[in-house]
């Protein structure tokens, strides 16, 4: 569900066969066009959301924006900067250093006094912005975290952590010094609101105009991982030794957090006194499995960061408490056997359900019935717990001088940032998300407006005003949105065309894979 950072290598012996059939100046040539169109057509005050209809009459983030909108979360304005300085280190064209700069401006124009940001930016002020969650957010029935204003940021969905590690980025660039403040400004938020035990909540500061959860520990959408990850971000380039406690500490989180025998595994956040607690109404108090394989993951790179065999010493104890909670051949969806949710005590399976139409007369609950289970959050997940276990044991073989060899805890000196972020894109819940065609063909569709027309799988229905207190017939129990009034996000059966952001991302990474082939 996240940007994250891969090795170019890998993709650039997929696409240099397909490079070499294009020459260098037509690729460029489709950059330079795709790229004005978004920043001197598509952009807002140099930022964006995620898709946008032709005429511009509508436009949609995670969920539909105001014009006056931009979306933060990945793949939003940060993704976009990511993007332009990659286009930059494989052109040399400062073109693309100023649209990266533009979207850095928006981003700070929009951080949060505290240090962090929000899904979005409303450059029309909290009016609109309050107004925007008393209508369209409100009536997003499974769209939880967008139903309640508070006066905050969020750790959520890698959006604050992508902004921070953008102008962390943009920073070491050219060690221009007015991105500074608010590079500081978020070093600090990220600082000041960690738990002494290591967690961080998932918002803050906390307001109490949104539920209880979002001050809870939180493992949920990597925001321990990713905050993990900026820090020492920070510490490689900047060398700045305020965050090496803040890290061990991060680290030391995931270890206490564990649950002990019979079910050695984690919830997706806990409370302050360290219990899993639920969360959105469709996030039970239970023990997740797709939680529990990610940290398994965490736990490992945490011994190749520190060659502490702390962080391997219960990873067995995981993965045969995973494996004992596999279901049966041919349960499960596909290739997902292992249930989300298993129920704290009893290491049952336990499914979530909705009933009624929208946000007004419909609830969330669960019971240990597989049958209709919820179609915007899977019931199942695909863990390979054979190979977890062969790195493991792998890992454990190493010692540890050897484990922390390339660790950036360990270096001597400060360590440059890859040149290139997005190399492989995770494009989260944008639901428009599509494998980029060849640079042949890229070149060929790039339209005469300069955009690739893109079908828009996801739509939503307009608002129209507060659902009804009855519920409106038809089965609402698996799909993506419920009655008239659900604002939430779905699948089109029919898409229409338009401008998609991760589209353009996605494209725009091809090609410069195609460029970095050539050189």
């Amino acid at each position: 569900m996240i940007l994250r950072l891969f090795c170019a290598i890998a993709l650039i012996l997929v696409t240099a066969p397909q490079a070499r059939a294009q020459s260098q100046e037509e690729i460029e040539q489709t950059m330079k066009r795709a790229t004005r169109f978004m920043v001197e057509e598509v952009s807002t005050n140099g930022g964006y959301v995620w898709s946008y209809l032709p005429d511009m009459s509508r436009r949609w983030g995670e969920i539909e924006a105001k014009p006056s909108m931009i979306w933060v979360q990945p793949p939003g304005t940060a993704t976009m900067g990511h993007l332009f300085l990659d286009a930059y280190h494989a052109t040399g064209d400062e073109y693309y250093y100023q649209a990266a700069e533009k979207a850095a401006a928006a981003l700070i124009r929009g951080q949060h006094r505290s240090g962090g940001w929000n899904y979005f930016i409303d450059f029309a002020g909290p009016a609109s912005t309050r107004h925007w969650y008393e209508t369209i957010g409100k009536n997003a029935w499974r769209m939880e975290e967008f139903q309640h204003y508070a006066d905050n940021a969020t750790f959520d969905d890698a959006g604050t952590s992508e902004a921070m590690q953008f102008l962390l980025r943009l920073y070491v660039e050219k060690l221009d010094p007015k991105y500074r403040p608010a590079l500081d400004k978020a070093i600090k938020f990220v600082l000041e609101s960690q738990y002494p035990v290591g967690g961080w909540p998932q918002r803050w500061p906390y307001d109490p105009e949104y539920p209880e959860y979002a001050r809870y520990i939180t493992f949920n959408d990597d925001v321990a991982a990713e905050n993990i990850k900026f820090l020492t971000m920070v510490y490689q380039t900047l060398g700045d030794t305020r965050v090496v406690d803040p890290i061990i500490r991060a680290m030391n989180a995931f270890v206490v957090t564990q649950l002990g025998p019979p079910q050695p595994g984690w919830g997706l956040q806990y409370t302050l006194d360290l219990k899993p607690a639920g969360a959105r109404t469709y996030e039970p108090n239970a023990l997740h499995t797709g939680t529990t394989a990610a940290n398994v993951r965490q736990l490992m790179d945490f011994y190749r960061m520190t060659g502490e065999t702390k962080f391997l010493a219960r990873i067995p104890e995981a993965l045969d408490w995973l494996e004992s909670v596999r279901l049966p051949e041919g349960q499960g969806s596909g290739d997902r056997h292992f249930p989300t949710f298993i129920e704290i005590g009893t290491n049952r399976p336990i499914y979530v359900h909705r009933r009624g139409s929208n946000v007004v007369n419909g609830e969330y609950y669960w019971d240990y019935n597989p049958e209709a289970p919820l179609g915007h959050y899977s019931a199942y997940r695909a863990i390979d717990v054979a190979a977890l276990r062969r790195e493991y044991e792998a890992l454990k073989a190493l010692p540890p001088e050897e484990a922390v060899r390339s660790s950036p805890l360990h270096a001597t000196e400060r360590t440059p940032l890859p040149r290139y972020f997005v190399v492989d894109l995770e494009t989260g819940s944008d639901l428009n998300a599509r494998d980029a065609a060849e640079p042949a063909t890229l070149v060929r569709t790039l339209n005469d407006d300069g955009w690739w027309p893109t079908p828009l799988y996801a739509t939503s229905n307009p608002y129209r005003g507060d659902g009804p207190a009855e519920a409106v017939p038809g089965d609402y129990r698996s799909t993506h949105v419920g009655d008239a009034s659900d604002t939430s996000p779905y699948t089109a059966e029919t898409p229409v065309t338009g401008i998609s952001t991760s589209a353009y991302i996605a494209n725009m990474s091809r090609l410069i894979a195609a460029l970095i082939a050539e050189q």
